[in-house]
């Protein structure tokens, strides 16, 4: 399988395996479009890591198999593109990507759906796209702008140009920057940490921020109150509320 989902400890890893560069192909894509939606639909998936191996991400697109397609073959398969990626970003539970090596094209826009990007100091992302006469088509334009800002998002998108860790983590496209050795183990630290956490207050977490993003601040202000008191009737507030009163912050084991 060009995707697995491995599951341990309430951590889902979602791993390209398509060596040698994990080129996403419309099978690979199909089958993380079905694996995002079951990591989504598993109660002992409580947050999730998506990864590429040691040595690589993912290096974009199948060229090959894209050159192979006429207008009328992208257009009726672009949303389905689309639709894959949007599966992982939309999962309602923590996702991190654990980046290693080179994260282009596609790879860049399926890094970009995690809620957070922990690279190695060798990785270089990019939306290359422009050298080929096109423009990303996985999300590229809107996630990336929405990460970095619009012009920052034009340089990289216009140019096509690769950036290191270094930049990549000083212009906000990654969050975090360790040895290449370490990068699968941090990110599962992060999702293990979270994955203990209050479920639902997570997701509702996660959907204010992310649904607030997409519209005006008053719209925004009405799903975080709602999600506010939804929480009130969830066991993990009953939990954390309690452990809080009788124990102090941060002593919480939620269920």
């Amino acid at each position: 399988m060009t995707v697995n989902l491995e599951v341990a400890d309430g951590v889902g890893t979602l791993r390209l395996d398509r060596p040698p560069m994990n080129a996403l192909d419309i099978a690979t894509q199909d089958r993380l479009r079905a694996l995002a939606e079951e990591a989504a639909g598993r109660d002992d998936v409580r947050a999730v890591v998506l990864y590429g191996g040691e040595k690589v991400f993912a290096a974009g697109a199948d060229i090959k198999e894209m050159q192979a397609m006429d207008h009328a073959a992208m257009v009726a398969r672009s949303r389905a593109l689309q639709d894959s990626f949007t599966a992982v970003a939309r999962i309602p539970k923590p996702v991190v990507a654990a980046v290693t090596g080179y994260a282009l094209g596609g790879g860049c826009e399926l890094a970009l759906c995690a809620d957070i990007r922990i690279a190695g100091e060798r990785a270089k992302l990019g939306q290359p796209e422009i050298l080929l006469g096109l423009i990303p088509g996985a999300g590229g334009t809107q996630r990336l702008s929405r990460l970095v800002g619009p012009s920052r998002a034009k340089d990289l998108i216009f140019t096509g140009r690769q950036v290191r860790a270094e930049e990549a983590l000083s212009i906000g496209l990654v969050d975090r920057v360790v040895p290449d050795t370490e990068v699968y183990e941090q990110a599962h630290a992060w999702a293990a940490r979270l994955a203990a956490g209050p479920a639902m207050a997570l997701r509702a977490a996660k959907e204010s921020v992310d649904a607030g993003l997409e519209t005006d601040i008053e719209t925004g202000l009405a799903i975080e109150r709602n999600w506010f008191a939804g929480l009130f009737a969830t066991e993990d507030r009953e939990i954390g509320m309690r452990s809080f009163v009788e124990e102090g912050p941060g002593k919480a084991k939620f269920r």
